[in-house]
């Protein structure tokens, strides 16, 4: 399942720009930004509202580049291999691909407090990127999980 956050959510987010450590003093003074590098990262209400629906739409839910058909990154095609591998439930499964949507593309990196793409979150929770799943999947710890999760197909099913 592809999708992208509900309309009304095409405010950019504001940045600020990183100034070099040393540079020639300014004959003016600089106008003062009136947000905080703090205040500046948080989310619009909007956007926070899309992904929290977003991350709550399945069990287990991917924000990656394409669609599980169709991987536009490498670090996302590893990922939905390893939910194969591992047996997820695809009636338990939804994916989205950020690349079609700029403000969910930056804002989940906001919201997870991590910043790459993909991410897994398995009932409301972040897990993880591609390099904490290809881990987790390599030490037996992601099969542990989602079994406790209750997340993979059953025997009766397959």
């Amino acid at each position: 399942m592809t999708s992208t956050p509900g309309a009304g959510v095409g405010q950019c987010l504001l940045r600020h720009a990183a100034r070099p450590a040393v540079r020639a003093p300014i004959p003016f003074r600089a106008p003062i930004s009136p947000l905080t590098p703090l205040q500046a990262r948080l989310l619009s209400e909007a956007t926070r509202s899309a992904i929290d629906k977003a991350v709550a739409s399945a069990p287990v839910v991917l924000f990656m580049k394409g669609t599980p058909e169709m991987p536009q990154c490498g670090f996302s095609a590893t990922v939905i291999k390893i939910l194969g591998m591992q047996g997820v439930n695809p009636d338990k499964f939804a994916a989205f691909n950020v690349l079609e949507d700029a403000e969910l593309r930056e804002g989940i990196k906001e919201y997870s407090d991590w910043p790459t793409i993909p991410q897994l979150y398995v009932d409301k929770e972040f897990v993880g990127g591609c390099d904490i799943l290809r881990t987790m999947h390599t030490n037996g710890e992601l099969a542990k999980f989602f079994e406790e999760k209750d997340v993979l197909v059953m025997e009766g099913d397959a």
